[in-house]
């Protein structure tokens, strides 16, 4: 299907009144990071231990030195073979940004309840550099309503994205990132969490898509993405002899 042909004229009438909206939109992303900053923050009083190649670590350790965190739960659970497309299509584009997270304050970690051997040939495999750390055995997941043991999943509703919802569009793993600081007396804050689609502005595959002619052209959420060494090899270009 193609769009309606016009002639330069009228397209650059039509691009003006989009800019408008797209304009708007700019503002009302400015305004509501805004009010992302001005939330109240939630204490961490409770003390949480992740498995890390240099050790069992606590969740003051995970900050590295800086003052700010971004944890990114990952779906990866104990019994999986390999970690969810999606959060791997998101942690592709993580690599590139770390040098600059972490020159700008930001440590960046990923967690799951897979023990560390298996985040470990999974990392391996997809070539990442980032710092991913195990949380089996932990209520951490748990508490920030990520992962669903399987009595979770018998009840009528579970938590997630702040709202109860039925465990039939559940699973026992979802995904979201969440966001830690750390101020000079060692005390840990909760500041920030996003789940479901909210950490979509962090996909800068997407965000290109956005700008192609057929846009994401999916019929689902994110249904074509594959691991990124799961892709079949893309078809030739179009050529005039054919």
């Amino acid at each position: 299907m193609q769009n309606e042909v016009v002639s330069r004229e009228q397209w650059l009438e039509a691009r003006r009144a989009l800019l408008l909206k797209e304009k708007e939109a700019t503002r009302l992303r400015d305004s509501v990071n805004a009010q992302r900053l001005a939330l109240p923050w939630v204490k961490v009083d409770k003390d949480y231990g992740f498995e890390t190649p240099a050790g069992s670590k606590s969740l003051a350790d995970l900050f590295d030195g800086r003052s700010q965190l971004l944890i990114y739960h990952f779906m990866l659970g104990p019994d999986w073979d390999a970690g969810c497309p999606g959060c791997s299509f998101l942690c592709d584009h993580v690599d590139g940004a770390l040098t600059h997270l972490n020159h700008h304050d930001v440590t960046w970690v990923a967690v799951s309840r897979a023990p560390l051997d298996k985040i470990a040939a999974y990392k391996s495999r997809m070539g990442w550099q980032f710092p991913w750390v195990s949380s089996f055995g932990s209520d951490f997941n748990f508490d920030y309503h990520v992962s669903f043991s399987p009595e979770d999943l018998a009840k009528d509703k579970v938590f997630y994205n702040f709202t109860p919802m039925p465990p039939d569009d559940a699973n026992d793993e979802l995904p979201g990132i969440s966001a830690f600081y750390r101020n000079d007396k060692g005390e840990v804050f909760h500041t920030y969490s996003s789940y479901a689609r909210g950490p979509e502005e962090l996909i800068g595959t997407l965000m290109i898509l956005d700008r192609a002619p057929k846009g994401r052209n999916e019929d689902g959420t994110m249904n074509f993405v594959r691991r990124h060494d799961e892709y079949e090899e893309a078809p030739k270009a179009p050529s005039c002899c054919h």
